[in-house]
């Protein structure tokens, strides 16, 4: 099954240049597909604080850098729900050496996207926005050649969708055709259901996921831990795999863009995550 995918590339530590420069003290807003407004990241800037620890106030936790409070782009309290998420955005911050690439704190850039709401969208947009992804799932677009291809995503795409199916009680399907498979209006309002089960920041987590992987259906086998990070990435990206497997790689480019797709999944996941973790974590980070 999913090992005979998994053998089409070979795992390498990617050598890439910084694709992008960094954004300010409290990172870039999320762009999403259909969002009004973007954060356009100025140069990196260099490190200067010394301290990351986290604290209680009365919205929620927040973020210390040595006594600064971190603020939004939009200037807000950086404030989240969760104790949990606030260690892991203060390790994001702690993790940054000489200079602050927050470009590579996807949580970070999560929170502030949760917290400015740049779009201005509410809670049933985002769910629309998800749900449509469904149309264009990328496991339910198949090829009519070459065989290889065709039978690799039939052992590896086609029991991702037989587990939705059976696991949201709904009828999905594939096709070949542009057009991709017909979707009940039922699936569609299942999903959409579900969806709304889920709290304004859990969402934005879910709905990022969807956007990096190109499906719903691998996002919400993500979200119910039904498959690990690396395979939900090597499914989006099957085609791919293939073609390189048959053409060869550009070691820097197509590496690069594995790991960073890796990293803003587990990201998106993880942020999914902790935004309905209703437990508190009982011990405080970076202890001196």
């Amino acid at each position: 099954m999913w090992r005979s995918c998994q053998r089409l590339f070979c795992a390498r530590s990617p050598q890439a240049p910084r694709l992008c420069p960094a954004p300010p003290v409290g990172g870039p807003s999320l762009s999403l597909p259909g969002t009004a407004r973007t954060y356009t990241p100025p140069t990196e800037r260099k490190r200067f604080y010394q301290n990351v620890s986290i604290s209680q106030g009365e919205g929620g936790f927040e973020i210390n850098l040595d006594h600064r409070k971190l603020k939004t782009p939009q200037a807000k309290l950086f404030t989240v729900p969760s104790e949990a998420l606030a260690i892991a955005v203060a390790t994001e911050w702690d993790s940054q050496q000489d200079t602050i690439k927050s470009y590579t704190m996807h949580l970070t850039t999560l929170c502030n996207t949760a917290l400015d709401n740049p779009s201005q969208r509410n809670k049933d947009q985002i769910i629309r926005a998800a749900v449509k992804f469904l149309e264009t799932d990328t496991v339910c677009y198949r090829v009519e050649e070459p065989a290889g291809l065709v039978e690799l995503q039939k052992n590896e795409w086609d029991p991702m969708i037989e587990w939705a199916e059976k696991r949201y009680n709904v009828e999905i399907g594939s096709s070949t055709s542009i057009m991709g498979p017909n979707i009940p209006a039922r699936t569609k309002d299942t999903f959409t259901s579900h969806l709304a089960s889920y709290n304004m920041w859990a969402l934005q987590g879910i709905e990022y996921v969807i956007t990096q992987l190109k499906s719903l259906i691998l996002s919400m086998g993500l979200i119910d831990r039904h498959i690990p990070v690396e395979k939900a990435v090597l499914l989006s990206r099957l085609e791919e795999e293939f073609q390189i497997q048959h053409w060869g790689n550009v070691e820097w480019a197509h590496d690069y863009d594995l790991y960073e797709l890796r990293a803003r999944t587990a990201a998106g996941t993880l942020f999914a995550h902790l935004c309905s973790e209703s437990s508190t974590v009982k011990h405080k980070l970076l202890q001196d």
